[in-house]
């Protein structure tokens, strides 16, 4: 079909794709593959940089399932450390909310949908949250292992990088283009 589309429309594929190979240098199959290697050459990094990206989210996902899954069940008193003491809610509740928002993010970003909207709200998620982490810097809260107020900071380097990994592994663009 693409050979016919070559033979029939030369004029048109030539003119459609400036600096394809000339027609005369298709008639042989050497000639050919060369063709199409070089095409697939222009367009594979195109190509595994997607595949990277939705496989970081694909990860961010099942990490937030994970975690979401963890402040529901096994893990829900430990989070409650992390919830700040001047918010006005209980800290059940929040460990509750924060967990069904974790696995409500997660299912969204492994289903690939929507992938820029998706990779803001995780952002913004992460943000959100930063307080319960600057909290436990704060009042010296041994939790997650984080005993000791170095972990407790070095934990907290860690959350921009997050909602980093949650904007780039989403494809939002980080800078504006000129």
């Amino acid at each position: 079909m693409l050979a016919n589309h070559f033979i029939h429309n030369k004029k048109t594929t030539i003119s459609r794709f400036p600096g394809l190979i000339p027609f005369k240098w298709m008639a042989n199959a050497r000639c050919r593959l060369h063709f199409v290697l070089n095409i697939l050459s222009q367009y594979h990094g195109i190509f595994s940089k997607l595949l990277i990206r939705k496989a970081t989210q694909i990860l961010l996902g099942a990490t937030l399932l994970y975690t979401g899954t963890a402040h529901l069940t096994s893990s829900r008193i430990t989070f409650q450390a992390q919830v700040p003491t001047w918010l006005p809610l209980s800290p059940d509740f929040v460990v509750i909310a924060s967990g069904i928002v974790e696995i409500a993010l997660g299912i969204a970003l492994i289903s690939l949908r929507r992938r820029r909207e998706v990779g803001i709200a995780t952002a913004l998620f992460f943000i959100a949250i930063f307080p319960g982490n600057i909290n436990q810097y704060v009042n010296h809260i041994d939790a997650f292992g984080l005993d000791t107020d170095r972990a407790r900071a070095i934990r907290l380097l860690f959350q921009p990088l997050l909602v980093l990994w949650a904007l780039w592994s989403a494809d939002v663009p980080l800078r504006k283009k000129s």
